[in-house]
């Protein structure tokens, strides 16, 4: 199964492609949030079908305590936009995903502004491996 990993912000929404069997995920370029959820999903479903994903999965912003923010029900109503637009959705908790990305960045040695470019899919990444890795 080939999945699409979603880090969604406000401003920017990192992408990333996988495969279940393999459990790797592989970034793709960061787009630039709508402010409509509709108009996002339909870029999200656009990149699945791309792709040739049946599936999205979208990192979910828990509190300290685990407990779902206000962000996390955006999460879910984007999620709910991309079913309807016949792909199957799944949730992951996100937590600590783009301070992972943002360390393994770091060790790549890249300049602030690279970096800050390929956080949020890089984080999608970390999104779709804790997902493959739940499902096995």
């Amino acid at each position: 199964m080939r999945a699409v990993g979603v880090d969604f912000g406000q401003k920017r929404i990192g992408l990333a492609v996988g495969d279940l069997a393999t459990g790797l995920a592989s970034p793709r370029p960061t787009q630039p949030a709508t402010g409509t959820l509709a108009r996002d999903a339909e870029a999200i479903a656009a990149l699945a079908k791309r792709e040739e994903a049946t599936a999205v999965v979208i990192g979910l912003p828990l509190d300290a305590e685990g407990q779902e923010t206000p962000m996390c029900r955006v999460c879910r109503l984007l999620g709910s936009r991309v079913e309807e637009l016949g792909l199957q959705v799944s949730f992951v908790d996100e937590t600590l995903t783009s301070q992972a990305a943002h360390a393994d960045l770091e060790r790549q040695g890249l300049t602030i502004a690279q970096t800050k470019r390929r956080l949020d899919s890089e984080a999608a990444c970390r999104i779709l491996e804790r997902f493959f890795a739940d499902a096995r």
